[in-house]
């Protein structure tokens, strides 16, 4: 999750996108203890209890950090193109797009299948 994050340079554009380019690093800083403690979470298999309202709150939350992220991503994905372009596959983009598409799902349907039994 952080390695995507970096790599496709999502936190800048988030950042200039809410108008808080200077606190970058606190963005940066906020991902990064999150994956960490919701990693271990998961490992330690810890279980809140935090009932309706709780959940509510946690999913709002959660709605905000994903469509920022959407927008954020959204603009970053418009590089595809032109990275097709300059590495000589600008007729193969529509199967660099499948590619991608399909992997994820094929690793959603993985997790959800084979871990979720």
């Amino acid at each position: 999750m952080v390695a995507f994050l970096v790599v496709l340079d999502i936190l800048p554009r988030l950042a200039q996108m809410t108008r808080a380019f200077d606190r970058v690093h606190t963005f940066e800083g906020a991902i990064v203890c999150g994956v960490l403690f919701w990693t271990i979470a998961d490992f330690c298999d810890w279980r809140v209890g935090l009932g309706p309202l709780g959940a509510a709150a946690i999913g709002l939350l959660a709605g905000c950090f994903i469509g920022m992220l959407a927008g954020a991503l959204t603009e970053v994905l418009n590089v595809l193109p032109i990275m097709a372009k300059r590495l000589g596959l600008g007729g193969y983009i529509i199967w660099l797009l499948m590619a991608m598409v399909l992997g994820k799902v094929a690793g959603s349907l993985f997790e959800w299948i084979v871990f979720r039994t």
